[in-house]
């Protein structure tokens, strides 16, 4: 938000058009009332001027709605808000506000966002983002163990408040059995079932029932991003399988350690991640009894991705194109990798991975 009046200012809006409010501050602690939040931004408003409100944290705002509501009555008035998940969801802001708003989704760094933070070179960025991720306070903590503890409290913060507490969820053991299983796991195909069945022959009895109300709450709560599957022969989407993705390889990181087996499903996850970044909307492809990576559709148009460490070994390579030139339509295909030979086969382009996060 402080970046974005930063721009309107860029863009020639006065200091005096812009009002931004934290309401998590104690100084502001009197505008915690509906009644008085209206009433000083309304002092604010300048008849004929088109001015711009932030409220940061309004979910401190108890029936904050029916001020929001009021205000965007007003002409000339640009509205921002942020909203904690721990306490406001998106779909119960769809039903507070009449879906009568933009939603910007955030996401933590991408890689080119983190090169320019931190002003490194790709190559030497680029250990440092695979191993800890994209959270943006961590470039500026210089040891391992503190990186850890950083993200130790992320993960803590977002699964005791935005989960057990708000969820009143009875067996933490069960949710975070759940979550190592799926950070275990990116890249396959699951069901509730499947992981319900997996952890029961661990001696964590459970139902599907149950991995299916985690499983909505990690999502909720922005740690799980789910890919459904899609058929694309039949040219319809399969709703009782799909992969998960992890918001960010570091949270996967601190609780999986670092697995040098596991590269080719980061990369994956980052390539999710990017597609999510870019506005697409993101399916795992279905062709017959091959599997496409990623099949990613905006504005009308639709681009298919194959992601793998390296196609350099023969029967990766056939494994990694041969699906692609399954696809008899005409949309792009890509294969991404960490080999930095491009190279070209039958219209598909195999893209070093580093040069597709920075483009």
């Amino acid at each position: 938000m402080k970046q974005f009046a930063e721009h309107l200012r860029q863009q020639g809006v006065k200091d005096d058009a812009i009002l931004f409010i934290q309401l998590d501050r104690l100084e502001n602690e009197y505008l915690r009332d509906y009644h008085a939040l209206y009433q000083e931004i309304m002092k604010f408003r300048r008849e004929g001027e088109m001015q711009y409100i932030f409220l940061d944290e309004v979910q401190m705002v108890p029936e904050f709605q029916k001020a929001v509501l009021s205000l965007f009555e007003q002409e000339q008035l640009d509205l921002y808000l942020t909203g904690s998940n721990a306490s406001l969801l998106s779909g119960e802001l769809a039903t507070l506000l009449s879906r009568r708003y933009v939603e910007i989704a955030m996401l933590p760094l991408s890689f080119a966002e983190y090169c320019k933070l931190t002003g490194a070179m790709p190559s030497q960025g680029w250990n440092a983002y695979f191993r800890y991720g994209g959270f943006p306070y961590l470039p500026q903590i210089e040891g391992e163990d503190e990186k850890r503890d950083y993200l130790q409290g992320i993960y803590h913060t977002v699964l005791l408040k935005d989960i057990i507490e708000r969820h009143k969820v009875q067996d933490s053991y069960v949710l975070e059995s759940i979550l190592r299983f799926l950070m275990d796991n990116i890249g396959n195909l699951t069901t509730s079932k499947k992981i319900a069945d997996s952890l029961t022959s661990f001696g964590r009895k459970t139902t599907s029932m149950t991995v299916e109300k985690y499983l909505c709450t990690l999502e909720e709560a922005f740690i799980l991003y789910r890919a459904s599957r899609y058929d694309i022969q039949g040219k319809q989407h399969l709703k009782f399988t799909g992969k998960y993705y992890v918001v960010d390889t570091g949270l996967r990181w601190l609780l999986l350690g670092n697995r040098g087996r596991d590269i080719g499903h980061i990369l994956e996850n980052m390539v999710f991640l990017e597609l999510l970044r870019r506005g697409a909307h993101v399916f795992v492809g279905k062709l017959g009894d091959s599997e496409i990576d990623f099949v990613a559709e905006k504005g009308g148009s639709r681009a298919y991705y194959q992601v793998s460490a390296s196609v350099l070994d023969e029967v990766t390579y056939e494994r990694e194109f041969a699906p692609l030139k399954k696809i008899k339509d005409n949309y792009p295909k890509f294969v991404l990798t960490l080999d930095t030979m491009p190279m070209e086969d039958e219209g598909i382009q195999q893209i070093n991975l580093l040069d597709f996060l920075l483009a």
